[in-house]
């Protein structure tokens, strides 16, 4: 008798007290039953730790285990090794054994020294190229999962409003459908395809995270942090579109709630926002992680609670699952559930959603991080060459006045790079260092392209910031004895100094201040320090100028504009930006971005953007003029300085034989666009043929033109393409006077142009 109760315990899975089966601990039972077995053994304790995350090291204190931990700002194989014993811990030091999900920043790389660095966000939404953004979220997914992440903080969700808000350089773009598109591109470059995800992350794939949700970019005063003075419509058509596209077709992992409050609730306690639009009303599955310290806004920053206890009920009613980045709200559950100030319900939901997430991961299953072999992973030549190919379609040419660019090598002989990020390589925010050994400058790429054939003059001129003008003297000289003058001007942003470019202590990193990025707003958008000035000195010399902007923001340029020849906006390009922009100079590639934004004229013209409503536009009157009745500010129109949608090649495009498949569809229908598009230039090179829809009558105020689809392509100098779109009615939907989405009989314009403010094609469709 006793030797077959042994044998039948030994087939069911006895192991000690745990009861005669191990149902999650069974890779081939389904997720439900496997997260169901698991809440059954958990003590309170061991779930609100499901609900908590640690630092990776502080994790291997604890003995109930902790639901995230966070992935350290260091080497790359350090991080690997510390992945290791911290997942080993969990498994091997806590009763059942629940691996932690290693969360680590991954906006345009993995932040680790060692891995490769992409062109910031707001350069990646000027590539208008999905493709690239899907190659690189597969790179970063790759590289991440050698260190030991399971899950990036990224991408941003969020819309482009004001360039004077520092996080604009995380963007993708200020249109709604661009975003999502790119947006799209990324998670599933993370985490696969949504056909696979659903079923679970595969082998070199992580989690996403969707944030901020949402409106945290259109902050009063372009100030981080600020409220969101938006109403639910637009808020809705907006701002919360991109996010549905991924939730209802990317099958996103996981979101994160943002600092902003709207209309007096902030996001990490809003039911409307993460209950019933987030849950009820587009069915996401995935857990909510807060943002960095967002629950304990509630009590010391928002003031809607008076304490941590108070605002842990308002997150867990409003649906945030797990606290970040360490205890604080969320550390007295257990306590509070005793009390009865906290219903079990609510625990027992959170985790459920926690550890469906870690059961779909594979994270039961995943062997730890090799940090020995962690080098082969890295930073590979094809990663770095991914790098390269989005910095130059991220590129856009703003003026080319009289065809200055592209530079012939054979006709000059001297060539000035000035400027104080002429010789400093910049990659926004979130990245591990700004040291030049870790990437390529501009002067370095000029001067590797052109070799020994062409004098290179380099000066500094001035400082990113500040008032020092001692070194423009020696700038003009330079420029003097040059044929032509690169000037290379812009920003700086914060980064995670401490770790080297070589993962070694950051001794040697730039220690300009931060002019850009995540907390660091500006009250105007002029060129900072003595940056103009500069400019002007070189202008003032009579030598052509070409003008080049390494930046996380836009500048208001409008002297700039009317008196430079050529003028270059190169974001944050990425490690092999210098070699980009050299190409680009040079004519070894034709710029293809587009901009993803449009350029105010000044700061006084802020917010702009391409998708307003009819009652926000100008009548374009002429300065100076303030007795002809319109809608545009005395001295100014309210047009922008540059579209949404801008950029200049170096070849050019026809556009013709706009053909619709109808003049008229309805509900349940489609209408198949088609037109023509030819390089009738002598040059190869990339065209945004984008779509628009608009010029509809509603029942509410709706925008004057949509970004509705939009095609890269590539042409040979003399080739000609047909290209093809496809409508439906929920192109045109809207949100009602009774905020409900429908589609409202009425014609509207199909228009096809090179952006929002030059429109080539149009066709005006009847919507039954």
């Amino acid at each position: 008798m006793i030797r077959n109760y042994i044998l039948l315990a030994a087939f069911i899975g006895i192991t000690g007290t745990e009861g005669f089966s191990q149902t999650y601990k069974d890779q081939r039972a389904p997720v439900t039953a496997r997260v169901k077995d698991l809440m059954a053994r958990m003590t309170m304790e061991e779930k609100v730790g499901q609900m908590n995350m640690s630092s990776l090291e502080g994790s291997l204190k604890s003995k109930v285990g902790f639901g995230v931990v966070e992935s350290p700002f260091i080497i790359a194989g350090d991080i690997a090794a510390q992945s290791a014993e911290a997942k080993k811990h969990a498994f091997e030091n806590t009763r059942l054994g629940i691996p932690p999900i290693q969360i680590g920043e991954g906006l345009h790389g993995v932040l680790a020294a060692g891995s490769t660095i992409f062109p910031q966000t707001i350069g990646q939404g000027s590539t208008w190229n999905p493709q690239l953004i899907y190659e690189m979220g597969c790179v970063i997914a790759a590289e991440a999962t050698a260190m030991g992440i399971d899950q990036a903080l990224s991408p941003l969700f969020d819309l482009i409003r004001d360039p004077r808000y520092g996080r604009v350089e995380e963007c993708f773009a200020e249109d709604p459908y661009l975003v999502g598109k790119l947006g799209y591109a990324f998670v599933t470059g993370l985490q696969g395809m949504p056909e696979q995800s659903k079923l679970g992350i595969g082998t070199n794939k992580i989690m996403a995270t969707a944030k901020h949700f949402a409106g945290y970019s259109y902050s009063l005063g372009g100030v981080n942090l600020a409220p969101t003075p938006i109403g639910e419509r637009e808020l809705r058509t907006m701002f919360l579109a991109p996010f549905e596209e991924i939730v209802r077709k990317g099958n996103i992992y996981s979101l994160m709630p943002s600092y902003n409050e709207i209309d007096g609730i902030p996001a990490h306690s809003s039911t409307f926002l993460l209950d019933q639009v987030l849950r009820r009303e587009w069915k996401f599955k995935g857990y909510v992680i807060s943002d960095y310290g967002g629950l304990g806004q509630l009590y010391n920053f928002h003031q809607v609670a008076k304490g941590p206890h108070e605002a842990a009920v308002l997150g867990l009613q409003a649906g945030v699952d797990v606290e970040a980045s360490r205890p604080d709200v969320y550390k007295d559950l257990a306590k509070m559930v005793h009390e009865g100030t906290i219903n079990v319900k609510q625990i027992d939901s959170a985790v459920s959603r926690i550890l469906t997430a870690k059961f779909k991961a594979g994270l039961f299953e995943k062997k730890l991080p090799d940090s020995a072999g962690i080098k082969t992973k890295l930073h590979t030549a094809s990663s770095v060459a991914l790098s390269r190919s989005i910095a130059e379609e991220s590129i856009v040419l703003l003026k080319n006045q009289d065809h200055l660019l592209p530079l012939d090598a054979k006709k000059i002989k001297s060539i000035a790079v000035i400027g104080p990020n002429a010789n400093k390589v910049q990659y926004g925010d979130y990245s591990y260092t700004r040291d030049n050994r870790s990437g390529t400058t501009v002067l370095q790429g000029i001067r590797q392209s052109v070799g020994s054939g062409i004098m290179v003059n380099y000066a500094q001129g001035c400082e990113l910031s500040g008032h020092d003008r001692s070194g423009i003297a020696k700038a003009v000289a330079e420029a003097q004895k040059s044929d032509v003058a690169v000037v290379v001007l812009g920003t700086t942003s914060v980064v995670f100094q401490g770790i080297g470019w070589n993962g070694k202590a950051g001794k040697d990193e730039p220690t300009d201040p931060f002019t850009c990025g995540e907390g660091y707003d500006v009250t105007d958008i002029d060129p900072q320090g003595v940056q103009r000035e500069l400019l002007q000195a070189i202008y003032k010399t009579g030598k052509p100028v070409i003008l080049v902007l390494i930046q996380g923001r836009p500048w208001s340029i409008a002297w700039e504009k009317e008196n430079i020849p050529a003028i270059i906006e190169g974001w944050y390009p990425g490690e092999k930006g210098g070699d980009a922009l050299a190409d680009v100079i040079f004519g070894k590639v034709n710029p293809s971005g587009r901009l993803n934004m449009s350029i105010p004229q000044s700061s006084g013209h802020i917010p702009v953007f391409y998708n307003y409503v009819n009652s926000s536009k100008g009548n374009n009157r002429e300065p100076g003029t303030p007795d002809k009745p319109g809608r545009d500010y005395v001295y100014s129109s309210t047009a922008p300085l540059f579209p949404f949608g801008y950029g200049l090649t170096y070849t050019d495009f026809a556009y013709s034989d706009l053909m619709l498949s109808a003049k008229r569809f309805g509900k349940g229908g489609q209408l198949e666009v088609s037109c023509k598009i030819k390089n009738t230039g002598n040059m190869k090179g990339k065209e945004v043929v984008q779509l628009y829809l608009g010029g509809k009558v509603n029942s509410v105020s709706t925008p004057v033109k949509s970004l509705r689809d939009f095609n890269k392509v590539e042409l040979a100098a003399g080739e000609e393409k047909t290209l093809k779109f496809r409508l439906t009615e929920e192109d045109i939907r809207i949100w009602n006077r009774q905020m409900k989405r429908v589609t409202e009989p009425g014609s509207f314009k199909v228009m096809i142009g090179k952006s929002a403010d030059d429109i080539i094609l149009t066709e005006t469709v009847e919507y039954d």
